[in-house]
């Protein structure tokens, strides 16, 4: 983590960071540590509720820790576990990111071939820019359009957490934030119950089954769910498709990056503009070196787990800070960016399967 991030003044401010960089060395690593640890131990217990939940009930894990996450806000208003909190809101954000990043390889994007590739590229220009006009017709900021169109486009809550790194909380609210994940998990969740079904009634080959369910379920659980559910085939054609979608994690940020632009008022160049934070810089490097070594097979899987725990508890402490007056207050509207991108993702992946599949 000591890459320099130009990101980390407008994510997070750990509570007491001015006050330990007076310190000692030798105490500062001790009270960092105390004082992170119990918002840090609610968070890991809440994921672990979450996780079983998911086991034992079938609901998207990311789900259920937003939910726990809303359900323990109040524990918020105890102020001595804001560091744990925004600890399992950053590091474990970026980290997870970047472990995400042992899952993909080159060679599963080249096996996609040239025309399924670019027109899975083009679907997710399409989301985004409905992302955008759905916030528009919402009567909301740009950024909640590209935080709802980069998410649905991308990975979801993962996407819409890297994106918001770069959005900032002076620029979105994180109720918005907040909201906008809920709306991206429970799509997923709808997703991959129904889309097989419509795979299904719509006569689909396991190619385009699987196409259908890579490109246009948000999440990548949720995707190799719906996958699978339908075929074997369709399953391994779902893999491809979505882990194409992450490998392209990197750019779009990139993109999306250059074109909001840096928070605050100072204008910036265009080379600092490009400037990316450290973790999706270490995630593309990560993708690299997954396809240019052949690493053991326990390091895609520790990676996967690792990857899954660290988003999940950066998904639910961000639920945890949210304000449920705030939220509840956003209305219909709010989720009108979603909602379109969306439908547009499955109205094109659908088309793009019939037509070109």
């Amino acid at each position: 983590m000591t890459p320099q991030d130009i990101n980390a003044n407008y994510i997070a401010d750990l509570y007491g960071e001015t006050y330990l960089a007076e310190v000692d060395p030798a105490p500062r690593r001790r009270l960092a540590v105390s004082a992170l640890f119990p918002g840090f131990i609610v968070v890991a217990i809440a994921s672990a509720a979450a996780t079983w939940f998911s086991e034992h009930y079938g609901m998207p894990v990311i789900l259920a820790g937003l939910l726990l996450g809303l359900a323990l806000n109040f524990i918020s208003a105890e102020r001595k576990v804001h560091p744990g909190l925004d600890f399992c809101g950053t590091s474990c954000l970026r980290w997870g990111i970047v472990l995400l990043g042992t899952q993909v390889t080159a060679m599963q994007i080249g096996s996609l071939g040239a025309v399924a590739f670019i027109g899975l590229v083009g679907i997710m220009v399409m989301v985004v820019g409905t992302g955008l006009l759905g916030a528009k017709l919402g009567d909301q900021s740009n950024y909640a359009g590209w935080l709802a169109g980069g998410a649905t486009a991308i990975c979801g809550a993962s996407a819409a957490l890297a994106i918001y790194a770069l959005i900032g909380r002076e620029r979105l609210n994180q109720s918005q934030f907040t909201l906008t994940l809920v709306g991206v998990a429970l799509a997923s969740a709808i997703a991959m119950s129904f889309y097989p079904l419509i795979a299904a009634y719509l006569d689909f080959t396991d190619r385009q089954a699987g196409f259908l369910m890579g490109a246009a379920v948000h999440d990548v659980a949720q995707a190799l769910g719906g996958g699978y559910s339908f075929s074997q085939g369709a399953g391994e054609t779902a893999t491809i498709v979505k882990l194409s979608r992450v490998a392209l994690l990197a750019p779009a940020v990139a993109l999306i990056g250059l074109a909001i632009g840096s928070a605050g008022n100072q204008p910036k160049s265009l080379l600092a503009k490009l400037r990316l934070p450290w973790f999706i810089l270490a995630f593309f490097g990560t993708v690299a070196l997954n396809s240019l070594t052949e690493p053991p097979q326990w390091v895609a899987e520790y990676g996967l787990i690792a990857s899954k725990a660290m988003l999940l508890f950066a998904v639910t402490a961000t639920a945890m800070r949210s304000r449920l007056d705030l939220l509840l207050g956003q209305g219909w509207k709010a989720l009108l960016p979603v909602i379109l991108a969306t439908l547009t993702a499955f109205l094109a992946s659908a088309a793009f399967a019939w037509a070109m599949l």
